[in-house]
């Protein structure tokens, strides 16, 4: 992974971790996001699909992406990153996967993850414990399987 820039609101070098859904624009924390939201020219609203109806018009057509599409949080140089879907569907289909996730320790340590502020201090905390790092090893794995080291090409 590539290190964040510098923030769009607050000029913080290293910090902008995260992007606007709407323009992509790069900020650090809820403060200065609050403040580029305020700032940042909103989407057009669209008509409710209840309203269309209501109105004889049909639902509204299923919008291309959602508000938080992988467009809008990737930059290009993120792409190298991302995961693939099909590698991604391989997780769902793992049974050591699914024997660790069982484990009611782990589940409350990837919800408390899922809802923290700060997600990258507390990985990196979580990584401190057996569990999680067996978790993350199994993911890792599925995903990206090691390559066969020292075999002689046939």
């Amino acid at each position: 992974m590539r290190a964040p820039g510098p923030c769009a609101e607050c000029g913080a070098r290293g910090a902008a971790r995260y992007r606007c859904p709407r323009c992509g624009t790069a900020y650090c924390s809820v403060p200065c996001c609050r403040t580029h939201r305020e700032r940042c020219a909103p989407e057009p609203r669209q008509e409710r699909p209840r309203q269309r109806e209501a109105a004889g018009q049909g639902p509204t057509p299923a919008p291309t992406h959602g508000p938080w599409a992988l467009e809008d949080i990737l930059s290009e140089e993120d792409e190298q990153d991302r995961v693939p879907l099909e590698k991604l569907k391989l997780l769902g289909e793992s049974e050591e996967l699914r024997d660790l996730l069982l484990n009611p320790h782990l589940r409350q340590l990837l919800l408390t993850i899922d809802q923290a502020q700060d997600k990258s201090s507390l990985m990196r905390k979580f990584m401190q414990e057996p569990l999680f790092v067996e978790f993350a090893d199994c993911c890792l794995s599925i995903v990206e399987p090691p390559e066969k080291e020292n075999v002689l090409p046939e």
